[in-house]
């Protein structure tokens, strides 16, 4: 039975027989309020090639009452099953079907979503259809392929406000009838339903006469921290920027941006109606990063209105496509768009994307950036740093290897041909071949089609007077991780090498030479532009970060990084080297302790926030996961007494006292470090500048219940002052982060023995139950995960049963004792492909954190 999967071949079969023309859907919320279920009414338009021909449409719904096709009423008890509503005995050319149902509101960020905001009480609604849940509000042909237009009607309590991907109406009696959209896919569909509070504009283009209406949209309850001036004026950058490099005006009637609570991912590209998670609206001061990284998401979704909206994958195989073109669309607006306040977005990018994009591959379920996607339990787990950040990076080569213009140029073609369709890789890959002049058929297979990282080092040959005599640039391909697939290779790579020495006036590493070369699919690169100049102090390959690869020094470099890593002039070297140093210390190559010299003697001068935040998180991680247990102890006291000093003298109220305030709380320790906490959430102890704010308190409060000195009633009263959707789950952290049994046996049932939970409520136990100082209290919940994970798993929705999945795995227990656990398991519970592939990561990261450990002791 197919259950609520759906596979490629039934997919295409489907897109052979049917052409989808519209859809008609009328929905019943005038109960929203109150929750449980509504009338789902659909009338979807559609021809068949064939006389008589079967097929089936999705729905997934408590209860089914019509099922009605081409006026002949269907046994809805017999048609509707598993999801799927048999449709048999079509007509060839039109045919017209019916389908009322009962659909339910969820609280797992699928469907259409009911939240009540405990400020007002109210509830708020929205849609999150990608990649299979339209079906949960409508009857639809669930997949990509299927364009059609979309007319919703859509009755609400009096008061609320609707929007959708066309342009609000104004409601008559309590209904809002909405104009049909264009031609497009059903995941992008999407209603936002509620008494939001909202802010309106324009984008103007005074050359074309162009004006789109721009909203923004929030809870009431947040009204007061929306600082939508700023969101606009990215916004408006946006649509610059994009509209001058894709040559084709913004496709669609309006753009509204809709902050809506407990949103599972950053944000969802709803064609006009765009949905984000509103942590991104900020109660509370954050540092820059976050500012940056807000932007890089509405840029994001912003390119997706052309690539993904507009122009739109024939099936899931090319998600990375979509995903990655917009992820390298958002960075090149943020460092190329004219007044851009974040021109450093590639050190952002090499920092955090790539990063990401080299832990994913390496492990064991890597794949080629051009994944197979059998079906849709494949591309659920798909959403990875594959899919967003390797294809990202390898598009940023791309483009260094056609040249910026002819790309943007096969760009622009393929919008012009493809508008308001289907397409597949080979389609835009042949519009980059007539523009630049290329063959990328052999890179397409070298880098789309094969997983892995390459490795890249530097040969160096010098005479007695420091004279380069030979350079070769030297490529590895590693073998790939146990139970991966496929095998390594080495691919052809557009870099830069960067010369770099000590400027005796200033101090700082400056770039006095930079090649750009392609390094051939081999295992050796001749450099000969380098042979005759003076060995500067450090070789960077990669410079620029160009291409996607590890890199690492020659011994000399590597002596002259490590005494003056915070010295290079320019963010993105020194991002560059940050994360070759963490790369090392993941590969066991740097020992925990050796990361830890490294990054004490050169963040003090790190100026980017970004990074500084990163090596925050990743020193953590180290010491946490890394570190020789015999070590550990003493690493985390030399890193928090380094925190604190480094809070106690940052500039007053700067972005970096606050990224020093929080990775302070988070390993405070002793008690007088705790006093610290406890003294600056009275009050009876300041630090000048340090605004003790809303979310900061949090972060003390969770890392104080987490040591056992806050309980209940410090907790609760700590709530009081916060009343909010927030407060509720910092609380709910906080509570569960608590170091006695009682405290992680209630976490521990609210999760897996309980399914009533909402997504972010669970997603924040989750967070607090897992501390990486209580690896003795929560050792015994090690066998219940694997008692309990294939019954969840089963139970639950793929959103709440993946957070369980990992965030509940005893990834703290490093021992051969947890990889026998694991291994066992996967051998006997005979798990799904999705839930074995996120067991094996979890599995991989023990292994490696157990090498490390080897390499620290």
């Amino acid at each position: 039975m197919p259950g609520t999967n759906l596979t490629r071949v039934e997919a295409q079969q489907r897109a052979k027989l049917l052409t989808v023309d519209s859809y008609e859907i009328d929905l019943d919320l005038s109960g929203a309020q109150e929750g449980g279920t509504y009338r789902s009414v659909t009338t979807v338009r559609f021809d068949s090639a064939e006389a008589g021909g079967e097929t089936f449409i999705d729905l997934v719904a408590p209860a089914v009452h019509e099922v009605v096709l081409n006026g002949r009423p269907l046994d809805a008890a017999a048609v509707f099953q598993d999801s799927r509503i048999a449709l048999s005995g079509l007509e060839q050319g039109p045919n017209e079907l019916r389908v009322v149902a009962d659909c339910a509101y969820t609280n797992t960020g699928e469907g259409l979503h009911r939240f009540v905001d405990p400020v007002d009480q109210q509830a708020y609604l929205y849609t999150q259809f990608e990649v299979p849940d339209a079906r949960r509000v409508f009857a639809s042909f669930e997949q990509p392929d299927l364009k059609a237009t979309f007319q919703f009607t859509v009755r609400a309590p009096g008061g609320w406000t609707v929007i959708s991907n066309s342009p609000t109406p104004e409601p008559k009696d309590d209904t809002w009838f909405f104009e049909p959209t264009p031609r497009m896919s059903t995941y992008i569909t999407a209603l936002i339903v509620g008494p939001y509070h909202s802010v309106h504009s324009s984008y103007e283009n005074a050359e074309t006469g162009q004006s789109v209406p721009l909203g923004i949209y929030c809870r009431p309850s947040l009204a007061e921290h929306l600082d939508s001036d700023a969101i606009f004026e990215v916004t408006r950058q946006g649509f610059d920027w994009f509209q001058e490099k894709f040559d084709y005006a913004y496709p669609f009637a309006k753009y509204d941006q809709l902050f809506v609570p407990e949103f599972n991912a950053g944000a969802m590209e709803n064609a006009g109606a765009v949905t984000i998670r509103d942590q991104y609206v900020f109660r509370s001061k954050v540092t820059d990063a976050a500012y940056e990284v807000r932007a890089a998401t509405i840029l994001h979704e912003l390119a997706h209105m052309w690539f993904g909206d507009l122009v739109t994958m024939e099936w899931w195989n090319d998600l990375w496509l979509n995903e990655s073109f917009a992820t390298y669309a958002e960075a090149a607006c943020q460092a190329y768009a004219p007044n851009s306040k974040w021109p450093h977005s590639w050190t952002t990018f090499a920092n955090s994307m790539k990063t990401w994009a080299y832990r994913q591959d390496q492990l064991p379920s890597t794949h080629p950036i051009m994944a197979e996607i059998n079906d849709l339990d494949d591309v659920l787990v798909n959403f990875d740093g594959i899919t967003y950040a390797k294809g990202a990076s390898v598009l940023k080569q791309l483009v260094a290897y056609v040249g910026m213009d002819e790309f943007f140029q096969g760009v622009q073609a393929y919008f012009k041909r493809h508008a308001f369709g289907n397409t597949r890789l080979s389609d835009l890959l042949g519009a980059l071949e007539e523009t630049s002049g290329r063959d990328l058929k052999a890179w397409s297979k070298a880098w789309l089609e094969t997983a892995g990282i390459n490795v890249l080092r530097p040969e160096i040959e010098t005479d007695e007077h420091g004279v380069i005599t030979s350079f070769a640039v030297r490529q590895e391909a590693p073998a790939l991780p146990e139970g991966a697939k496929g095998t390594s290779t080495l691919r052809p790579h557009r870099i830069a090498i960067g010369f770099y020495d000590l400027d005796e006036a200033s101090g700082k590493l400056l770039r006095g030479e930079r090649v750009e070369l392609d390094v051939t699919a081999a295992e050796s690169t001749q450099v000969n532009e380098l042979v005759g100049k003076r060995r500067p102090a450090v070789i960077l390959l990669n410079d620029d970060d160009l291409s996607y690869a590890k890199v690492r020094l020659d011994e000399q470099s590597l002596a002259a990084v490590t005494e003056h890593l915070g010295d290079f002039e320019s963010s993105l070297p020194r991002a560059l080297c940050w994360a070759s140093a963490w790369d090392m210390t993941r590969d066991a190559e740097l020992s925990t302790s050796a990361y830890l010299d490294l990054v004490l003697s050169g963040i003090a001068k790190e100026s980017d926030i970004g990074v500084v935040q990163s090596l925050h998180r990743q020193v953590k991680l180290a010491i946490d996961l890394y570190a020789a247990p015999s070590h550990r102890d003493a690493l985390l006291a030399r890193w928090t007494e380094a925190a604190l000093t480094h809070l106690r003298t940052a500039e007053a109220g700067s972005d970096h006292q606050l990224a020093w305030a929080r990775a302070f709380a988070a390993t405070a320790r002793t008690p007088e470090q705790l006093d610290v906490l406890d003294g600056l959430l009275e009050g009876s102890q300041t630090i000048e500048g340090l605004a003790v704010d809303t979310e900061l308190r949090w972060a003390f409060v969770q890392r104080l219940a987490a040591v056992g000195r806050f309980d209940e009633s410090e907790i609760t009263t700590e709530y009081e002052r916060d009343r909010t959707a927030a407060g509720e789950r910092h609380a709910a952290t906080a509570r569960a982060a608590r170091p006695t049994p009682e405290a992680k046996a209630e976490a521990w049932a609210s999760v897996v023995e309980s399914d009533k939970l909402p997504n972010a409520v669970q997603e924040a136990v989750i967070g607090g139950f897992v501390q990486t100082d209580q690896r003795e209290l929560l050792a015994p919940y090690a066998d219940k995960y694997f008692e309990a994970l294939r019954t969840v798993w089963d139970a639950r929705s793929h959103e709440m049963a993946q957070q369980i999945a990992v965030g509940l795995y005893p990834s703290i227990q490093v021992s051969e004792e947890t990889l026998a656990r694991t291994t066992e398991w996967l051998s006997s519970a005979e798990p799904s492909a999705a839930l074995r592939r996120l067991v094996s990561e979890s599995h991989a990261g023990v292994e490696r954190a157990l090498k490390a450990q080897g390499a620290d002791a």
